[in-house]
């Protein structure tokens, strides 16, 4: 499991550009020198950045030809070998961006470029390159106290529980790629993508936590897309799949692909339909999951949360399946009403 500490991070240095939508003809402006801030606000400032930043995907810099042709990773490189040019990369991160904002939806807004110093990762202390969009500025009120009332105004910023879009570059496996985190707040649709896929060209680092999320996502679809296009199933029964699969990696350190595919699905035509289907789907979407990885606590937690075990009955009722299937019996009386049985011990 990673650790992460931001507890020592140091502000080394700061500059912001503003960015706007090319496509639009908008604006992009840039400074030369780095922006000023009082002790105070730099403390609001690391908060600010690195508040939303949490240690669960990891990604690297990639290249479909080869990874220095990458420009956001070549000038990132550039930054922590040559740190007396900040400024000067920092406009060319900028100029790249703006070359990027290319879709009708992308907000322009104000581009930050930080260094941090003394950040903690897996017990190293590393530098960190933080890159950050903020475009949702919001109002907020000000009261100032007179002599017989308060004046009472209003102006505009940005919120410091978290910045739309942003990403932190760690000074550690620089020869793949570095390591990188990665936040998108502002909009989850594929044109929003643009910040991850175009600007940045980045791919999940393949470590426990991807692949532990990945399986469990590949099941999930399995279960719920493909498996009744081949076989009879009630919802229920899929409830109870979606259950074993989660049991499974809630109950085991290591995943064995073989072991879960016994356990979890446990008909051999099942398994062998689940089997095609996890093979065209990783081909498909060109995913690399090993038949045998460390479990992440994370990913499974992650993932828990979209394996839904409630069993919908028109508008009437909602039943929460959480274990033993056997307890659940599934019929149609004489009327040609369908009907659910429901076995227990005791009345919680």
């Amino acid at each position: 499991m990673t650790t992460l500490d931001f507890t020592q991070a140091g502000l080394q240095n700061l500059i912001t550009h503003h960015v706007g939508n090319k496509l639009r003809d908008e604006n992009i402006k840039l400074t030369d020198e780095p922006s000023a801030y009082s002790d105070e606000t730099k403390d609001f400032l690391l908060r600010y950045f690195l508040l939303p930043i949490k240690s669960e995907e990891f990604y690297e810099f990639t290249h479909t030809i080869k990874l220095e042709m990458n420009d956001v990773y070549s000038i990132v490189k550039n930054v922590f070998n040559e740190t007396k040019e900040f400024i000067t990369h920092s406009k060319d991160l900028a100029k790249l961006l703006y070359e990027n904002s290319m879709h009708p939806k992308i907000k322009g807004g104000e581009l930050n470029i930080a260094y941090f110093t003394n950040v903690v990762l897996d017990d190293e202390i590393v530098d960190a390159i933080g890159i950050y969009k903020s475009e949702t500025d919001v109002p907020f009120l000000k009261m100032k106290i007179g002599k017989s009332n308060y004046s009472i105004n209003h102006e505009f910023g940005f919120e410091i529980k978290g910045v739309d879009k942003g990403c932190i570059i760690f000074n550690t496996n620089q020869g793949t790629g570095f390591k990188v985190l990665v936040i998108d707040n502002s909009n989850k649709s594929v044109e929003a993508q643009y910040w991850k896929d175009d600007f940045l060209k980045l791919k999940p680092i393949a470590n426990e936590f991807h692949q532990t999320n990945q399986f469990l996502g590949i099941t999930k679809k399995f279960v719920t897309k493909q498996l009744d296009e081949e076989f009879e199933v009630s919802k229920a029964d899929k409830i109870d799949l979606l259950n074993r699969s989660v049991e499974y990696f809630k109950t085991h350190e290591t995943f064995d692909k073989k072991e879960f595919e016994e356990e979890v699905f446990q008909d051999s035509g099942i398994i062998n339909s689940f089997r095609n289907f996890d093979s065209t789907y990783r081909q498909e979407n060109e995913i690399e999951i090993t038949d045998s990885f460390d479990i992440s606590p994370q990913a499974v937690k992650k993932q828990t949360r979209v394996f839904k075990s409630v069993l919908k009955l028109d508008k009437n009722f909602h039943i929460y399946i959480h274990g033993n299937r056997d307890m659940i019996e599934q019929g149609i009386d004489q009327d040609g009403r369908k009907y659910y049985k429901i076995y227990y011990d005791k009345e919680n």
